[in-house]
């Protein structure tokens, strides 16, 4: 059973260890807190930016990363609860890896100033999500699964960011 293993005996009480979802919501939010103070949607730079009509309002992209970042919290929690001491490392090292990359788009795409380091950023960090995806599902399939609207708002943004450098670039 899938949730048999998120309940560990000690003393004969059954209990719910939380420490997994704790460990990854505190990973998930340094790499989010490590993003945001790059990003900066109101600087010149960016407002002067040619952008598609596509492009979502601002206040849209944080009604959306904070439920994506939350699901991949759980979702890494879940699939850690799940692992074996193995896993665990390899799961550990491939989502150092995303986070890092997630965090890094801001830098390169708003601090540097240059959407095409973010269009690198980001399509690396869509071959991340499918690397994550793949070692979440061999720990707990239903948490890859979470997974899924993570990895398609991050396809939407390379797309998003693909067309903003064709539209500026000298930038």
């Amino acid at each position: 059973m899938v949730g048999v293993r998120l309940i560990s005996e000690r003393g004969g009480q059954a209990r719910l260890s939380w420490q997994p979802y704790a460990g990854a919501a505190a990973a998930v939010t340094a790499a989010a807190a490590v993003g945001s103070a790059a990003t900066d949607s109101r600087s010149t730079w960016y407002r002067r930016l040619s952008k598609p009509r596509w492009q979502p309002p601002p206040r849209a992209f944080g009604a959306a990363w904070t439920p994506l970042y939350a699901s991949l919290a759980w979702s890494v929690g879940r699939a850690w609860s799940q692992a074996d001491d193995g896993d665990r490392s390899k799961l550990a090292s491939v989502l150092a890896v995303n986070l890092s990359l997630n965090a890094a788009w801001s830098w390169l795409f708003f601090a540097a100033r240059s959407p095409r380091a973010g269009l690198a950023a980001t399509a690396l960090l869509n071959a991340s999500n499918l690397h994550l995806i793949r070692r979440v599902s061999r720990c707990d399939p239903w948490a890859a699964t979470a997974l899924l609207p993570y990895a398609a708002w991050c396809s939407f943004a390379t797309a998003l960011n693909a067309r903003i450098a064709q539209l500026n670039p000298r930038s």
